[in-house]
């Protein structure tokens, strides 16, 4: 019984690694990536062992599959409270909604606006880059004032200048004083 325990918490303990691993080589992240791969491994051999020791019960090894499963579902928990990285949202719009685009600058967001020939009229668009933890609130504030908006998520892997790392810049030379 206390084999099937460990095994369990093992993938528990595995798998997030795992996934965040996968995640910081992804957002180029070397130092991170490599010591969650070296947990990974660590983990990974040490319940394998376990696992292929001995007797092999059809018990411990639903329990490593089971723990696998849980261990996924953790570290995409986990992933999602971290909100690592950037998004990029693409709202467009029937009209030009001059109040949701001061809305989100005065809240902190860069906003640029677009205008552009949809099929039976004028369209507008909003591009607006923000940090992933920020998502959520943009996409709300956003419904509020446009629910019939279609909304785009993008996920940028590299970027450079623009609002928001002068905005970044301010709040670090902020915080420094």
């Amino acid at each position: 019984m206390s084999n099937i325990l460990l095994i369990f918490l093992l993938q528990l303990i595995l798998v997030p690694v795992l996934s965040l691993r996968i995640i910081f080589v992804v957002k180029n992240m070397s130092i991170p990536a490599s010591i969650f791969g070296f947990l990974e491994a660590l983990i990974y051999v040490f319940g394998l062992s376990i696992v292929l020791s001995g007797e092999q019960s059809i018990a411990e090894m639903l329990v490593y599959a089971l723990g696998f499963a849980a261990g996924i579902y953790l570290g995409n928990y986990i992933e999602n409270k971290m909100a690592l990285g950037y998004t990029n949202l693409t709202v467009n719009l029937m009209h030009n909604n001059t109040e949701l685009v001061s809305t989100l600058r005065n809240e902190g967001f860069g906003v640029t606006v677009f205008e552009g020939m949809g099929k039976d009229s004028v369209r507008y668009q909003l591009q607006i880059l923000t940090k992933r933890s920020m998502e959520e609130k943009l996409m709300k504030m956003i419904e509020e004032y446009e629910p019939h908006a279609f909304i785009i998520s993008y996920e940028p892997r590299k970027f450079k200048g623009g609002y928001l790392l002068k905005a970044m810049k301010k709040t670090k030379r902020k915080s420094a004083d």
